[in-house]
């Protein structure tokens, strides 16, 4: 192992006792070994720092990190990337579960694939309790070598369904630190997180593993059913944003649109590429962000149409694939 590990896990956590040491055991029992892990602690008032104080000694590569105050999630989050010296960063979430070998297939595909800004794998969902619920592949043209195609993709084929699942889960890939330097932090607007991932693509393609090798739990402590309206959701990102003379919902809403303007203007593409992109994002303006807008500014969140869900394949198993489970088994 050198001084430096490859891989940079950022874990922001907050009040995240009830699934944290799950989630770190998964971490641990990764197949490929040159990483360090910093949690970054957002004020927890439950017992998480006592959960990651015992972690920390028990492994080395990890370290704890307590923020004074809460400073919102996606500070929590930009916190933890200024951390990093590693060629490659991930996120990590304080309740999902990862499959042993996700760190080690993902870095293998950065390896393989140089012109990649990211690398992922199927998402699948898991409830409380860890039990399969979705397992969707996925379905964006993301790996496209072409910029308009990838951030059509972005814009035109992307978002959530109505069952939970994010299908498009390209925040908590591993990624190439040098390209994620390229770009802004994580805004605290409405839907933020989607335009910095469709940022992403306009830097290079994403690559996907065809397998379900991270396990998204969706329940209700989740900041999409926690904070069900578009204030809560920002002021989740950014406690600042609960001023509603500051920061209008309508200004959370232009921010989001504009996070993509900025992103084209911002992106090291041609002039012609650049044409492209703009004409693709006036054409998902006219076709979803108007009546989007509307409704968002009614107060309501913006979700995607209910879509029927089949079963996840009755071969996939949790238990098998994750380290910390195999206890968990029925």
């Amino acid at each position: 192992m050198t001084d430096v590990p490859r891989v940079f896990i950022g874990l922001p956590v907050y009040n995240g006792e009830k699934y944290l040491e799950e989630s770190l055991d998964a971490l641990l029992g990764q197949t490929y070994t040159d990483w360090e892990l910093v949690i970054a602690d957002n004020a927890s008032t439950d017992g998480t720092a006592d959960i990651c104080r015992a972690y920390e000694m028990q492994d080395s590569r990890i370290r704890y990190h307590r923020q004074q105050r809460n400073i919102g999630a996606a500070p929590n989050h930009h916190y933890l990337f200024t951390q990093s010296r590693s060629d490659y960063f991930k996120w990590a979430s304080a309740d999902d579960l990862y499959a042993r070998d996700m760190l080690e297939r993902c870095v293998g595909a950065l390896d393989e694939h140089p012109e990649a800004v990211l690398a992922n794998c199927w998402t699948a969902a898991i409830d409380s309790t860890g039990k399969l619920t979705q397992a969707l592949d996925y379905p964006l043209a993301t790996d496209s070598p072409s910029v308009a195609v990838r951030f059509r993709a972005m814009l035109l084929g992307s978002g959530d369904d109505d069952y939970g699942l994010i299908r498009a889960d390209d925040q908590y890939a591993v990624i190439r630190s040098d390209v994620l330097r390229k770009i802004p932090p994580q805004g605290s607007y409405y839907s933020s997180d989607r335009t910095q991932m469709a940022e992403l693509a306009l830097h290079g393609p994403f690559h996907h593993i065809p397998e379900w090798l991270y396990f998204r739990r969706d329940h209700s402590d989740r900041p999409k059913h926690a904070t069900p309206t578009i204030r809560g959701w920002c002021s989740n990102l950014d406690p600042r944003r609960a001023n509603k003379l500051r920061h209008p919902t309508a200004r959370l809403v232009a921010e989001f649109v504009w996070g993509y303007v900025s992103a084209i203007q911002r992106a090291p593409i041609s002039g012609a590429e650049r044409m492209q992109c703009y004409r693709i994002m006036a054409e998902w303006f006219g076709s979803r962000a108007t009546p989007a807008v509307r409704r968002i500014t009614r107060g309501g969140m913006l979700t995607g149409q209910p879509v029927e869900i089949p079963p996840p394949p009755e071969w996939l198993s949790v238990e098998a694939l994750v380290a910390g489970r195999e206890h968990k088994a029925l």
